[in-house]
């Protein structure tokens, strides 16, 4: 058995932890946007303050968190999470610095390094994704990319 094999048990159960806590990270947050949950401020403040951008940001948070969880479409909730912290970034933080306890973006980027391993390798072996009827091809055999 050569190296790689062997390590991927390892990599699989490293990708479900960082799909979970970035996941749970995200559902958190979009739910302060969607719900008013947590004490945030609910979809109509979102939208007032962001404009019709806070419609996609409030959904990709949300929804994104809840497909990095259950390991469905995680390439695509991963790039679109990344999007969002890249415009919070460019658009809220970039301005106030790099630390969190002055408004930077440090957590923006911790949030971009959880997700960008997930975007390179897919969501590891234990996601509902790779359960579902139509998750292989039918040719190879192997995972759909679009559906990790």
């Amino acid at each position: 058995m050569n190296q790689t094999s062997q390590d991927r048990p390892a990599v699989d159960f490293s990708l479900l932890v960082v799909r979970i806590v970035s996941g749970a990270v995200f559902i958190a947050h979009g739910s302060q946007k969607l719900f008013g949950a947590f004490g945030g401020p609910g979809l109509a403040s979102t939208v007032e303050k962001m404009g019709p951008i806070g419609y996609l940001v409030t959904v990709g948070e949300f929804f994104g968190g809840i497909g990095l969880i259950l390991g469905f479409l995680c390439r695509f909730s991963a790039a679109a999470n990344i999007v969002i912290m890249l415009g919070a970034i460019g658009m809220v933080h970039a301005k106030n610095g790099f630390f969190l306890s002055q408004g930077g973006f440090e957590y923006n980027l911790a949030l971009i390094g959880l997700l960008v391993p997930i975007l390179i390798a897919g969501p590891g072996k234990y996601a509902i994704g790779r359960c579902l009827p139509l998750s292989k091809s039918v040719r190879t055999g192997r995972p759909i990319v679009v559906l990790e």
